[in-house]
């Protein structure tokens, strides 16, 4: 026999937390596979590779065009390690939000 008895309430509440959590999670999903990338990069020269691995992200190449789905850290270090992986970059967009001009510049190694 259960020493604690919840209140009949409780089950409606946690049934609701469970299908907010999982909406959560689909929608973020849905999300990044309907848009197809979190980043886009065009590199100043085609790719020599069309699929690689930079930073723990799979990215993929057509000519000088690259896209790979989100990873774990900020924007200019996935650009440094696209950079590193590729070549110099013309321009780098994370979440649909370009890098400046400056942090382009670092991205590409200039201080």
């Amino acid at each position: 026999m259960p020493i604690f008895k919840l209140s009949p309430l409780t089950q409606p509440f946690a049934l609701a937390g469970v299908a907010l959590i999982g909406g959560l999670a689909f929608t973020s999903s849905a999300a990044t596979a309907a848009g197809g990338a979190y980043y886009r990069a065009e590199l100043a020269s085609p790719a020599t590779e069309a699929r690689f691995v930079a930073r723990d992200v799979v990215w993929a190449c057509k000519g000088a065009s690259c896209t790979a789905g989100q990873g774990t850290s900020r924007p200019l270090v996935m650009c440094s390690a696209l950079v590193k992986k590729a070549g110099p970059v013309a321009s780098f967009a994370a979440g649909g939000k370009a890098l400046e001009a400056e942090e382009l510049a670092r991205c590409n190694g200039a201080k």
